[in-house]
């Protein structure tokens, strides 16, 4: 297979649940080879989120190996047990680092100090390491020892004080969305800066990562509008203060879906040529001449009766039909899809083949998502699926550490390896 931009390099992977390791996850799509360090004294508890590959009687299956959450995001890591309470597993720790290029955490400051793997600690074995540290409220300042995830940085950078309807409570954005995308993609942008900077100085560097902090970069225009004018937007639904219509509105039933079979459309006019064109392709165009739908100004003080009016049109019809007739006629249209119609139905997604099939000793053969960007040269690719809790601890001991099998023994002994 070609070549991959990151061979070569090695992530000492000590982070856990979703923003480290889908950092990490990416780092090794593209070629870094990653030793994820785990233990069942702290296990990483997205092993035992659902949901859970099933067995043939479709009950679930059940043990460490079976979440397809936690093995979607560490395809292909090499996986070693290795007990971070004990010193003998704090050594270790160490001789990983010494034999890595890039390290990786999104504990707490507290728990990195616990296991003693501060930067200058980690530098003093490794000083071309690049140390990248994701907490969720930074090393340092009063709110440091915080912990939470995507779910609690919503509300605290002001995500959920803008999501929902003005009607009705803050709602979120109905995942964590910053530990799947914001955080690890600014990790990656973080690291790979730091690796240009070692390729061209020989040192190495810590990279502080406040998840709180670069969670708030996706708030827009929001705090610029307060500085601009004293005004903190709040939530809006699904309305736009550019567009109108705009919002996802009923179709009618899918009663082939196996287990969604409500179907929506999204809509969005931004201009009064995009109206008319709507309303003649519902074979309504006497609505665009109505004098509260004529000009963009009397939809928008008209919005409750425009959305009425649209839902009427496409409450009957199949959600694909709309979109197609929507997008011939230049209306900006997308169906609603949910997590089947992206795996087994959208005709873009699989002529892509951007899903990656991979068969997993316990699972079974699973689609695991790929590389969220492409490059023509050397694309990146997995080469396994994710490792079972401590899978590969002989062969990291041996290979990448250094041990021989009479040391191994005794620390298995110990329980410092597991």
């Amino acid at each position: 297979m070609t070549k991959r931009p990151l061979e070569g390099l090695r992530v000492a992977d000590f982070s856990w649940f979703g923003a480290g390791p889908i950092a990490a996850q990416t780092l090794c799509t593209f070629g870094a080879e990653v030793v994820r360090v785990e233990s069942e004294t702290k296990l990483d508890s997205l092993r035992v989120v659902q949901p859970f590959a099933l067995n043939e009687d479709g009950t679930f299956k059940t043990g460490y190996n079976v979440s397809g959450y936690f093995n979607n995001f560490n395809a292909g890591k090499l996986g070693i047990q290795l007990n971070l309470n004990t010193e003998k597993g704090q050594e270790l720790g160490y001789r990983i680092v010494e034999k890595s290029d890039i390290f990786l955490t999104n504990f707490t400051p507290r728990v990195v100090e616990k296991w003693n793997l501060r930067y200058e600690q980690l530098a003093a074995v490794n000083p071309r390491i690049i140390a990248a540290y994701a907490p969720m409220q930074g090393m340092e300042g009063p709110h440091r020892d915080f912990l939470g995830f995507g779910a609690v940085l919503t509300p605290v950078t002001g995500i959920s004080h803008m999501s929902g309807f003005p009607t009705r409570p803050p709602i979120g954005v109905g995942t964590n969305y910053p530990d799947y995308v914001v955080n690890p993609g600014h990790t990656i942008t973080a690291v790979l800066a730091a690796l240009r900077y070692r390729n061209r100085t020989g040192k190495g560097q810590c990279v502080e990562l406040p998840q709180l902090e670069s969670v708030v970069n996706v708030l827009g225009s929001a705090v610029p509008e307060y500085l601009a004018n004293g005004d903190s937007p709040t939530r809006g639904g699904n309305r736009s203060p550019v567009a109108a219509p705009h919002g996802a509105f009923r179709c009618a039933d899918d009663e082939s879906s196996t287990n969604s079979p409500d179907r929506w459309i999204a809509i969005a006019c931004k201009t009064d040529a995009q109206w008319r064109a709507l309303c003649e392709a519902f074979g309504h165009p006497e609505a665009a001449a109505d004098d509260r739908f004529n000009t963009f100004d009397a939809r928008k003080a008209n919005e409750d009766a425009l959305d009425a009016l649209v839902s009427s049109w496409t409450a009957g019809r199949r959600a694909e039909d709309v979109m197609e007739l929507l997008q011939s006629r230049g209306v900006a249209a997308g169906v609603v899809q949910n997590a089947e119609d992206i795996l087994d139905k959208d005709p873009h997604i699989r002529a892509r083949q951007y899903y990656t099939y991979l068969d997993h000793p316990e699972t079974g053969r699973a689609a695991y998502d790929g590389p969220a960007f492409r490059l023509s040269d050397t694309p990146g690719y997995h080469t396994g699926p994710a490792p079972l809790l401590g899978e590969h601890t002989m062969e990291v001991c041996e290979r990448v550490i250094g041990l021989e099998m009479d040391e191994i023994a005794d620390l298995l002994a110990e329980g410092v390896l597991m």
